[in-house]
């Protein structure tokens, strides 16, 4: 199969941002996941429903929020652009950000699962041997919610290699700066006779996709053997 060099673009495109949102959301997940299991405050539904908001909005409604609050004109993004000349709009930063929003809630669900069977007495007794708060969770949490972790980070990445919505309502289809895989695939249907390079990137799009599934089953069982399950 011969890529042109703008759909070989898309394709690195789609990767490196994919590959940066779930890398920055990664800690936030596996914080929230933590939070959900193990912390009882008022509330706590309501954020529990945050986490997973993006999950049944439309992907476009997730780019219009971001757009008016990242944007260069955003309430938040006027000030990061004005102070630090910084922007996520129409640039490729914004769109590793749509993506780790939208692939976030599955991250988050499949940590939480994980943590959810981790055995708290185990944890408990590392206590009472004189083990810190940060040293049991470095050295017995974290271990045993790894196959959650993994099996996370795939899924999230999967969901990020096919993000669309957001992502064009955000920043746009500019090439080789926001036109990932799913958009360079919208503009080559739109173009008269590409449509050889369009069932391309779809070909890529679906191996990549089942790769990634892959990838996360059979991390998944590498981990529960890891840990002896």
């Amino acid at each position: 199969m011969i890529l042109s060099d703008l759909e070989w673009q898309a394709v690195m495109l789609s990767l490196k941002v994919s590959g940066i949102a779930v890398l920055c959301s990664l800690p936030f997940g596996i914080l929230m996941a933590w939070i959900l299991v193990r912390c009882r405050f008022p509330g706590k539904t309501l954020l529990d429903s945050l986490i997973h908001l993006p999950l049944v909005l439309p992907p476009v409604v997730v780019g219009y929020l971001l757009l008016i609050g990242l944007g260069r004109r955003g309430f938040i993004g006027e000030k990061l652009y004005d102070w630090f000349g910084f922007s996520f709009a129409f640039s490729w930063r914004g769109a590793a950000l749509a993506s780790a929003v939208i692939a976030f809630p599955l991250m988050v669900r499949a940590i939480r699962l994980a943590l959810e069977s981790v055995d708290i007495r185990l944890e408990q007794a590392a206590r009472t041997l004189g083990a810190g708060r940060w040293r049991v969770f470095f050295t017995i949490t974290l271990p045993l919610t790894l196959p959650g972790i993994i099996v996370g980070t795939v899924l999230a990445f999967a969901r990020s290699l096919g993000e669309f919505g957001a992502t064009i309502t955000f920043v746009s289809n500019i090439p080789g700066e926001t036109r990932t895989i799913p958009l360079a695939m919208y503009t080559l249907i739109e173009t008269p006779g590409a449509e050889g390079a369009a069932a391309r990137l779809c070909v890529i799009a679906i191996v990549l996709a089942l790769a990634s599934l892959l990838m996360s089953e059979w991390l998944a069982r590498w981990g529960r053997k890891r840990m002896g399950a």
